[in-house]
């Protein structure tokens, strides 16, 4: 778990392996053994790591599956400042293509089939403005009305159902940052095409 996260972070980053560990202040071999898979960290060593990465250390040793993550509007705490409010929805570590869509959905439509998969480590970070709707990873969906936030992983197949009537809901999509010299891509994404 901690090899996959460390490695999938140091890609969405573009740092090369020696990069990564000159940064760390570790041997190169120290990192390589960890990213394998054969390597015993100290927590020193994950510590690090984390710090070079800039993400908190549970981000090393916290299953990627466990990124889902539900805001439901009735408890949500609204921040006062000088002549506004604001509602902070979530945030990411990282950096890549960060794509935003409204989206509309509706009862008598439906899915044929849930979406394809996005590159992997890609977000999905939904925010219902109208409507009852059934969203997510197709195996584990919510349901979610007005005012709601979810953020999971894009990069399993997922759903976006309307219950009742059209839904209308604002989706960004976090895709991280390709390693240097991979080039662009074009994939075709559910909302239209994208260069990742």
């Amino acid at each position: 778990m901690v090899a996959r996260n460390v490695r999938l972070l140091r890609e969405q980053r573009g740092l090369s392996l020696a990069e990564l560990a000159r940064q760390a202040g570790l041997a190169k071999q120290t990192l390589s053994k960890l990213e394998l898979g054969t390597g015993n960290p100290t927590v020193d060593t994950l510590f690090s790591i984390a710090g070079a990465l800039g993400v908190p250390v549970t981000r090393l040793v916290a299953e990627r599956e466990q990124v889902m993550t539900v805001q439901r509007d009735d408890d949500v705490v609204w921040e006062r400042h000088d002549g506004y409010e604001s509602r902070s929805l979530d945030h990411v570590y990282g950096s890549g293509v960060i794509e935003n869509y409204l989206v509309r959905v509706n009862c008598s439509q439906g899915m044929e089939k849930p979406s394809e998969p996005h590159p992997v480590g890609t977000l999905e970070h939904l925010y219902v403005i109208r409507g009852r709707v059934r969203v997510g990873p197709a195996d584990t969906p919510v349901e979610l009305t007005a005012g709601d936030f979810v953020r999971y992983p894009g990069d399993r197949p997922h759903v976006y159902e309307s219950l009742d009537g059209e839904g209308l809901f604002h989706i960004v999509v976090s895709v991280p940052r390709a390693q240097p010299g991979t080039g662009g891509v074009t994939v075709e994404h559910t909302h239209g095409p994208r260069r990742t």
